[in-house]
């Protein structure tokens, strides 16, 4: 598991320095940018993208045992690059190095995904198992409880490519995050990568101290 996790932020941080050298040259096209009707930017997620996973009838996801939504939110974006023809939409947890979700060669003309898309069988585009291993779809946030830190980070990004990804996928060796992740460094080395944007959101589920 360690091992893994340290695998995962080492391919994340070669993607981020690989990626943000390709997103630098699309700036001058305008922001590429993106938004959520389902939360803020910097905000507390809400209920409705929280895993729900229970135990003895409490979720042990939430803070006070209520049930989650487990729904993707909803995304939009604008000023995508000129030249783009696929989108790559992640969600990482930065604070355990997770993976929750990624869906990829979303259409060109594509320019939101309304709240739930991540449902498995989605025909938004093809998704990857997720690191719960639950399928290929989208699987909320569920921090452990009073481990430091109480919030972890949640991104979600949106990357512009001017071709589709090929990813090695088959029904008993699904593709996942580190091979998204692999064509994505592939793709930034290749000039692919067109420009990206992020939304951050904050989650914890350890009550409040009285």
């Amino acid at each position: 598991m360690i091992a893994n996790r340290r695998t995962r932020m080492g391919l994340m941080a070669c993607a981020a320095v690989a990626l943000g050298l390709f997103a630098a040259g699309a700036a001058a096209q305008g922001p590429f940018r993106l938004s959520s009707t389902t939360f803020s930017n910097d905000s507390t997620l809400p209920l409705s993208m929280i895993l729900n996973e229970q135990s003895n009838g409490v979720n042990v996801c939430t803070a006070n045992g209520a049930a989650g939504g487990d729904e993707s939110p909803q995304l939009s974006w604008t000023g995508a690059p000129y030249g783009t023809r696929s989108y790559v939409v992640v969600l990482y947890d930065v604070t355990a190095a997770f993976t929750h979700w990624g869906m990829y060669n979303i259409a060109p003309d594509v320019t939101q995904l309304p709240q739930n898309a991540g449902q498995a069988g989605s025909h938004y585009g093809s998704q990857i198992e997720n690191d719960f291993g639950l399928g290929q779809q989208y699987d909320g946030p569920c921090p452990p409880a009073n481990v430091a830190p109480d919030a972890h980070q949640y991104v979600f990004t949106v990357y512009a490519l001017s071709t589709p990804l090929v990813l090695p996928s088959s029904a008993n060796f699904p593709a996942n995050g580190e091979t998204l992740y692999h064509a994505l460094i592939e793709a930034g080395e290749q000039g692919a990568i067109l420009g990206k944007a992020s939304l951050t959101g904050y989650y914890s589920s350890t009550p409040p101290s009285n």
